[in-house]
């Protein structure tokens, strides 16, 4: 399981705001809180009556550790808070807060501002859509000047792609498009290129089956010779009839890995998972998991 601490997937120097919920944390059901411990630590994580995470814990040992809040308004986040305690002390000059504002006239734009607890300026950013609410434009604002993100959004023979330029240069695109896989099922493929100085760095294609559980991962880094992207690291994955992960096969090189997952369950195997065990090198992840109490009531035949 990849533990997911924030709310934004970074494009370039701007962030594309995504809230996320139980469902990004593998849950179902009504999720009060869910303390994940591993080997490098814990996490916990508070999520509201509407499955939206609350709060996320970090904690690194009994004295270190980091806190982040998420507030919202009508399905939308407009506070995030980050806390950084060391040695069981809050630490306020690491220590930050972001804030948001919409505006729907004429199209969407959302304004996050990041104060740091010094009440001290950090950076200002700017998303700006278009009438069919698809981001195309980010613009950062901060003590150093003003840099300009750009989103070109194309569609050719069903394949669909986005370009990333950052004051004119391209730093990333990704390609989505469709194709047929062997049990004849459709499949989703995301191809995602990052450049440096506008020249292709590494590439990642994922490929997802219908129910976007992520089947197959491709990492490609640029040949200097050959000058054109060539596979490095191929990891396919295999889940059971719930969507649970059993099987990873890492191939690189000459070299194979396999893994294989076992689970236990709170309520049975209609519930979540509160083990998992990965083989051969038995490595495990446990989670404490707490529900709402749902009261579900019977209406009466008269």
């Amino acid at each position: 399981m990849v533990l997911v601490l924030l709310v934004f997937a970074k494009v370039g120097h701007g962030q594309e705001i995504r809230i996320f919920t139980i469902a990004d944390f593998d849950l179902k059901g009504p999720v009060k809180s869910c303390l994940v411990s591993t080997s490098y630590g814990k996490e916990a994580y508070d999520f509201d009556m509407e499955g939206k995470l609350t709060k996320s814990v970090t904690r690194y040992n009994d004295a270190d550790y980091d806190v982040t809040y998420y507030k919202y308004r009508g399905g939308d986040l407009i506070e995030r808070r980050f806390e950084n305690y060391r040695n069981n002390t809050f630490e306020r000059s690491t220590s930050y807060a972001n804030f948001y504002t919409i505006d729907t006239v004429p199209f969407r734009k959302v304004t996050e501002k990041i104060i740091s607890y010094d009440k001290e300026f950090l950076d200002r950013y700017e998303y700006i859509y278009d009438a069919d609410t698809v981001l195309v434009k980010i613009i950062r604002t901060n003590n150093d000047g003003n840099d300009e993100t750009l989103i070109e959004h194309a569609e050719y023979k069903g394949e669909q792609t986005q370009v990333y330029a950052l004051n004119g240069t391209v730093i990333k695109s990704i390609r989505k498009s469709e194709k047929v896989g062997k049990d004849k099922k459709k499949l989703h493929v995301v191809l995602t290129k990052k450049f440096l100085e506008g020249n292709p760095q590494t590439a990642l294609e994922e490929v997802f089956d219908e129910q976007g559980k992520l089947r197959s991962e491709t990492h490609f880094a640029i040949d200097p010779k050959k000058d054109q992207f060539v596979p490095k690291e191929v990891t396919t994955f295999e889940y059971d009839e719930k969507g649970l992960l059993l099987k990873s096969v890492t191939k690189k090189g000459k070299s194979v890995a396999v893994k294989e997952y076992i689970y236990q369950f709170d309520q049975g195997e209609d519930g979540n998972w509160v083990k998992k065990i990965i083989t051969p090198e038995n490595a495990y992840t446990t989670r404490k998991i707490k529900y709402y109490e749902v009261e579900i009531s019977e209406k009466k035949e008269e």
